[in-house]
């Protein structure tokens, strides 16, 4: 069993173009739970009209990448929008609701046959994402240190990425610490105090969702780029919670919290997978089949979270008070 391959191959994940873009969704979920006490369920939702605002702007109607991005962007406001105006006065674990099933109905109409012309319908979008790779200013080849490597296209990628994930990180620290950050973390610990202060906290929380939203369209854009390739059914409501998880795992309320959360779960699913294969195909594990990796791999992290949720609820850079506040 070659533990150096092992470790190699789920660093190069964690640090990779799919960790980075769970990153960048999961700063968005951090503003909605974390800062506001929103219990969004549906991020994925975001995701998905962000990835489709690229992909039908380019190639059903021709627009160039860039206004493919800011077509993603006024999607995620839209939908915040449509989202948040009749369900943000609703208790927690209403809203929760009520964000899951917006997604999933977003999902639904986006492959809906009658939407085929525009968005592809169950075969979705390709093709679209020859701007950016044009633009990569890396020659081919190979780069890294040692065992770890990437492609030049990677290479690209990851640096345009971790980019938005270091500039979406410093927008969150800059607004947390200014006075619109201290209403809305007033407003996660206790709404009715800061109603009390003249404070109009229905508007305080749409911003907070639209802002957050935003964040999750720009991630589900650069999905789209990376895969190069798009379909409606790859934005289950499992998504949220990979999100969720990461963020209890790196720490909710924390700016680098969501950012480590998805790091350390992407180098534990790694770990996890290429251990299994490697006792599977050396004979120490022969019951288990190559098609059983992926459950158990996510049941072994499950593990991993569950004892964390015992003995850390606050995640690993969390702090415990942020995780007792009363949502509403």
């Amino acid at each position: 069993m070659d533990f150096m391959y092992i470790l190699s191959s789920a660093f190069e994940t964690a640090i990779g173009p799919i960790a980075a873009i769970y990153a960048l969704a999961a700063i968005g979920l951090n503003l909605h739970f974390g800062y506001t006490g929103l219990l969004n369920f549906g991020q994925v939702g975001f995701m998905l009209v962000g990835a489709y605002g690229v992909a039908v702007s380019v190639t059903t109607f021709g627009l160039p990448l860039w206004a493919g991005f800011a077509v993603s962007v006024a999607c995620a406001v839209v939908l915040a929008l449509l989202l948040g105006i009749p369900t943000l006065r609703l208790r927690a674990d209403y809203l929760s609701i009520c964000t899951i099933a917006v997604a999933e109905v977003a999902r639904l109409l986006y492959r809906a046959s009658f939407a085929q012309e525009v968005t592809g319908g169950v075969y979705g979008l390709q093709r679209f994402a020859g701007d950016f790779y044009d633009a990569n200013p890396f020659p081919p080849g190979d780069y890294g240190v040692g065992d770890i490597s990437f492609s030049a296209r990677d290479l690209w990628l990851m640096t345009v990425l971790w980019g938005l994930v270091a500039l979406a990180c410093l927008v969150m620290w800059l607004l947390i610490h200014s006075p619109w950050g201290r209403v809305i973390k007033g407003i996660r610990e206790d709404e009715e105090a800061v109603r009390s202060l003249g404070k109009n906290v229905f508007v305080y929380k749409m911003q907070s969702l639209v802002l957050g939203g935003v964040f999750g369209a720009l991630a589900g854009a650069m999905i789209a780029i990376n895969q190069q390739t798009i379909t409606p059914d790859q934005f289950m409501p499992q998504v949220t919670f990979y999100l969720w998880a990461m963020l209890l795992l790196g720490g909710a309320g924390r700016t680098l919290g969501p950012v480590l959360g998805a790091v350390v779960m992407w180098f534990l699913l790694t770990v996890f997978d290429e251990l299994l294969r490697s006792l599977s195909s050396t004979g120490i594990l022969p019951f288990l089949q190559g098609s059983d990796v992926g459950a158990l791999r996510h049941a072994m992290v499950g593990l991993t979270l569950l004892l964390l949720i015992v003995y850390r609820p606050q995640g690993i850079i969390g702090n415990r008070k942020e995780m007792l506040v009363n949502v509403k």
